[in-house]
């Protein structure tokens, strides 16, 4: 039982030195993560259409 207090003991300690972001910088940070998931999501998709054109076109 001294071991799980003393873990959660040191989780609490180690939280306390967390930086938490700005509300700018988490909107900055959310906006950039959402761009680049549509881009490579965009980029898969033409990927995907492109192999499944060229299997097409093998008799």
């Amino acid at each position: 039982m001294q071991k799980i207090s003393g873990f959660f003991h040191g989780v609490a300690e180690e939280m306390k030195k967390v930086r938490w972001p700005h509300r700018n910088e988490l909107t900055k940070y959310t906006i950039t993560v959402i761009t680049t998931v549509v881009i490579f999501a965009l980029f898969f998709t033409l990927i995907d259409l492109g192999i499944s054109q060229i299997i097409e076109l093998i008799p």
